[in-house]
């Protein structure tokens, strides 16, 4: 049985409304790459046209922010836009004119103008939004924490004998990074914003989402399943975390992020419409569904993947390695450098994609850059050393 929508705070964006009595907004994100005016300008015509109340635009530079004015002008009206910024908030300064929303990630705060401190920065986004009637996204993302927060909680796992300690949990770091930002927001007096805090683990997105809106009812959440990867598994993963925390009454906008091509975007807004119809159908998935114990990640192509085959790796990889579907490991193919090496940190095999070589890694560790005709077969050879690994240990025990 569904339970009642919580009532949160209501704001606006462009001429869509986020919380209150608003209904979900579905989200999504162009894949083309910004500076091609034309294709990304009809991309969000398209997404826009397919149901998307928000559409997200990815911005690095100068000349991202430039082409980004003539995407406004030719989709004015037609859709509203979320601008995507990363290492780079000074470019807020150059956007936010064209923009309803600005979308920050509260871990690649420090990594442009380190000597300035985050509260800083994120005062420099809010007189930024306010002096041009944007609202704001504070994105948490389990690839990108906060790396001082981070670095304490991987201490006290540590320091208990590499288990979380009682009343810690994995998601610690996300929710206390969440929870640090919304309060110094209200501090400001700056209401008009959501909250993500995004995991490639259903489950963990689930718990972590559900915490947040037990101790900050009042916040819009943005809900997500980040790297969920290609459909079918990428939509399945979604619907476990998504329909779970809806039919709890929680959530005020969504993204169903899919590793697929630019011209498949429109399914993340299918996937989008199905969860919200069986959440009020009472069809929810069984949250209790098992996924395979390989876990397959990958990244939602954006406009920052630097080789258009990263999209095919990923569905090959996935493909070619479903004989360790039974392994507890963990495999990440990244589409480029901004979250690439962060995001495949805590992968027994990751890939992180560049223009002309894929670097592949084991947890922490560069193995090799390869080209991408060879890339599978090596990520594979890593994959069954990891397999043999696991049955040494599993077989002393």
């Amino acid at each position: 049985m569904t339970t009642a929508r919580r009532t949160t705070r209501k704001f606006r964006v462009g001429n869509a409304y986020i919380g209150g009595d608003a209904p979900v907004l579905i989200q999504t994100m162009t894949a083309t790459k910004t500076t091609d005016v034309s294709a990304t300008a009809a991309s969000v015509k398209t997404l826009a046209e397919a149901g998307a109340g928000l559409v997200r635009v990815a911005v690095d530079s100068p000349n991202d922010a430039k082409a980004l004015a003539e995407i406004r002008r030719l989709t004015l009206g037609v859709a509203n836009i979320s601008v995507d910024l990363q290492e780079n908030f000074r470019l807020a300064e150059a956007v936010a004119p064209y923009v309803d929303k600005i979308r920050y990630n509260p871990g690649h705060l420090g990594r442009l103008e380190p000597e300035l401190s985050w509260q800083k920065k994120v005062e420099f986004l809010v007189e930024t939004a306010r002096a041009n009637d944007c609202a704001l996204r504070v994105g948490v993302n389990c690839g990108s924490v906060d790396p001082v927060k981070l670095a304490r909680y991987k201490e006290l796992v540590a320091q208990n004998g590499g288990v979380a300690p009682e009343g810690e949990s994995v998601f610690a770091p996300l929710l206390e990074s969440a929870l640090e930002h919304v309060d110094f927001l209200d501090s400001l007096n700056f209401d008009r914003y959501c909250v993500s805090i995004k995991d490639s683990d259903p489950e963990t997105v689930v718990l972590a989402n559900r915490r947040f809106a037990e101790l900050r009812p009042q916040i819009p959440l943005h809900l997500g399943v980040t790297e969920a990867g290609a459909p079918p598994r990428g939509v399945l993963k979604s619907r476990l975390a998504l329909e779970t925390l809806l039919n709890e009454g929680i959530g005020e906008t969504l993204r169903v992020s899919l590793t697929v091509e630019a011209n498949r975007k429109t399914e993340e807004i299918e996937a989008g419409r199905a969860i919200l119809a069986n959440v009020a159908a009472g069809t929810v998935v069984d949250p209790a569904t098992k996924l395979p114990a390989l876990n397959v990640v990958s990244c939602p192509s954006c406009s920052r993947v630097q080789n258009g085959r990263f999209v095919e790796l990923a569905r090959r990889l996935e493909a070619a390695a479903e004989f360790a579907r039974d392994y507890p490991l963990k495999i990440a193919t990244m589409g480029c450098r901004v979250n690439g090496p962060g995001e495949t940190d805590d992968a027994d095999v990751g890939l992180w994609c560049g223009a002309d070589r894929v670097n592949l890694k084991s947890g922490g560790e560069l193995v090799g850059a390869f080209g991408y005709d060879e890339i599978v077969d090596k990520a594979l050879e890593l994959l069954r050393e990891k397999i043999r690994e696991y049955d040494a240990k599993h077989a002393q025990n």
